[in-house]
Formats: C-alpha cells, sequence, structure tokens
C-alpha cells in the first residue's frame, strides 16, 4: 500500500474532548501555541460523551480532520476501589463512542490516551511498547486498565482491518501526571496531587503529623502535564511512515516517559521540603501499595523526536522545580472548589 502525506495542518479541524482536565488543559495549550486555527472543544452540559448518538451528529456536523480523546474516568487507588463499575463502564463508552465516531467518518489521525497501568503488575525492567498483555494487572485499577487496554486495542484493530497496520489511530501511554488543573479531592486524588493537599491542609493547620498510604516503597514516574501535553500536539505532525517504520505494523501506541522514578518516601520529603512542613511523615500500611513499579521505556520517544532531549525531563532539580509552581498555585479555595465539585460524590 503506497501511504499518503499526512495532510494534518494548522487549519485543520481538530476535536479535543477533556479539554477542562489535567492533561486535556495542556494539550488545549500546546495546540494553540504551536497555531492550530480549529481546535474544537466541548463542555460536559453539551455534549454526553456517554452518548454515541450525540457523538456521532457531532461529528457529522463539524467533520474534523483529527482527534484527541483526553476525556476520561480517573481516580486514586481508593476511588477505583470504591467504584470499579464507573471506571470500566464510563471508560469503555468514552471511548468507543469516539473512536467508532471516528472511524465512521475517516478521521486523518486519531490519538488516545492510555496510562502506565495498563502494564503488568510485575516489574523487571522498564516496559517497552512489547510488554502488554493482557494478565498480571495490578487488582487495585484493574477495570481502568482493561478499560484503556480495550481503547489501545480497538486502535490497533482499526489500523489493521482498514489502513493495512498504517498507525492512523494510535495510543499514547504517559506516567503519573501532575499540574495545574489536578484533582486534589481527598478520596480521589493521584499520589502526587494528594500529597500536596495533605501537606499542605497539614501546615495550614498547624499538624504535627503526615499520614501518607501504603509503605512508601514503591516508585512512581512523573511528568508535568504540559510538558506531556506538548508531545501530544507534536504527534499530530508525525508522518505515519515514520511511526509505521517503527511499529513495522505489530503495535499501535508509544510511551512517552520521562525514564526516571521517585520512591514514595522521596517524593514525600521533597513535597515536605517545598511546604516547608515541619512535622513527621508516617507511613500507614494498611493501605495498598499498588504496583511496585511502573517505570516506562520510552526509548522510541526518543528516535521520534530527537530533540526532546532539550526538555531534560529526568532532571530531577527541574522536577521539584515543577512541584513548588504546582505547589505555590494551590489555595484553599481551590482545594475546596474540587471538593464542592467532585464527581465522585455519587455512583451512577
Amino acid at each position: 500500500m503506497k501511504l499518503k502525506k499526512l495532510k494534518i495542518n494548522k487549519f485543520s479541524k481538530i476535536f479535543l474532548f477533556g479539554h477542562n482536565g489535567l492533561i486535556g488543559s495542556s494539550i488545549f495549550k500546546a495546540l494553540k501555541k504551536k497555531g492550530y486555527k480549529k481546535v474544537y472543544t466541548f463542555e460536559k452540559n453539551i455534549l454526553d460523551l456517554l452518548n454515541q448518538k450525540k457523538i456521532q451528529i457531532a461529528f457529522k456536523k463539524y467533520n474534523p480532520d483529527a482527534v484527541i480523546i483526553a476525556a476520561a474516568r480517573v481516580g486514586g487507588v481508593m476511588a477505583n476501589k470504591k467504584f470499579p463499575y464507573n471506571f470500566i463502564y464510563e471508560n469503555l463508552a468514552i471511548q468507543n463512542n469516539i473512536i467508532h465516531a471516528s472511524a465512521r467518518n475517516a478521521v486523518k489521525k486519531l490519538i488516545f490516551l492510555g496510562s502506565s497501568c495498563i502494564y503488568p503488575k510485575k516489574w523487571k525492567k522498564p516496559f517497552i511498547e512489547n510488554d502488554l498483555t493482557l494478565s498480571g494487572l495490578d487488582k487495585t485499577n484493574e477495570p481502568y486498565a482493561v478499560a484503556k487496554i480495550a481503547g489501545l486495542k480497538m486502535c490497533h484493530a482499526y489500523n489493521q482491518q482498514f489502513h493495512s497496520n498504517v498507525p492512523k489511530f494510535i495510543t499514547l501511554i504517559p506516567p503519573n501526571l501532575f499540574g495545574p488543573k489536578d484533582n486534589y479531592n481527598e478520596h480521589n486524588s493521584h499520589v502526587l496531587a494528594a500529597m500536596l493537599r495533605k501537606f499542605y491542609i497539614s501546615k495550614i493547620s498547624n499538624k504535627k503529623e503526615v499520614i501518607i498510604w501504603g509503605s512508601g516503597k514503591p516508585k512512581r514516574e512523573f511528568m508535568h502535564s504540559d510538558d506531556v501535553g506538548k508531545i501530544i500536539a507534536n504527534f499530530l505532525e508525525v508522518p505515519d511512515k515514520v511511526l509505521l517504520s517503527f511499529t513495522k505494523g505489530k503495535f499501535s501506541h508509544f510511551n512517552i516517559g520521562c525514564m526516571r522514578d521517585y520512591s514514595i518516601r522521596e517524593l514525600a520529603n521533597i513535597i515536605k521540603k517545598i511546604t516547608s512542613f515541619e512535622g513527621k511523615i508516617k507511613y500507614d500500611s494498611n493501605y495498598p501499595d499498588g504496583v511496585t513499579r511502573k517505570l516506562l521505556n520510552s526509548s522510541l520517544l526518543t528516535k521520534i523526536f530527537p530533540d526532546i532531549k532539550k526538555m531534560d525531563l529526568s532532571n530531577k532539580h527541574l522536577f521539584e522545580k515543577k512541584i513548588e509552581k504546582t505547589y505555590k498555585e494551590l489555595t484553599l479555595s481551590l482545594l475546596k472548589n474540587f471538593e464542592k465539585n467532585s464527581s465522585y460524590n455519587l455512583p451512577i
């Protein structure tokens, strides 16, 4: 099959789903900074992503050239444990509806955001793309992981069936993210946001200690959402033939990590220093640790974008500076706002 030149340009119509979220808002900023003129976004009260018919109508009305799926039901360990049905049903429905509408309307490029939790619980070395398996998932977020794997497989199946393995629909797999529009809800936030909240509240309340869930031994890879947003926006412009030269038609997903991780204890000490908290840190092993480690091998990313090394994503000093910047953006009113608007107050 003779490959056609990818025709995504600054005047292409782009659908961005999930633009109000942590990563979606960063992608939106990156697209605008790169000069994309026609980025379409949709508010929840305008377009219900669980409604396939309404999504089909939106696609027919605007006929997008490219689609980015940053919308998802997300949350931390406790949220996944409390609402497993929400996590698998809503994520499957959202991604199935959007991917299917994209296929029916001949979208030229689709980017689906996966998660590093799709890789097996047992960690031997940084996960490469071919380490993906349907077994050995961590039980703490298995429903979410299964949904993400299904979306990844759906994208690859589309490429296989309709484009002779040319990766028109791709999945990008980031590590743990943090940034200005993170969720700081007490019960539903991810680890870094949860820690920022704990230390912030403990400091202003003059508490003597901060309790961290788990043993503190597991390691996690973190990236600022704005860094990941830039990478995702750049993927729109990568020609199909370049991606195919790496995938060889065997997969359609790419890791986008920084190649460095930190133990929960290291992270807690970093945040304690940033927040100037003077109390003690205690670890509660009654709560689950989750997977021991899930560092991504993102060597393919550096081959696709050789200049990415200039971003110095693995630099610890820059990592701490980005956490400090995120912390300075927090206020008590912001935290209360997240509490008030949490979608987890009522299950479906």
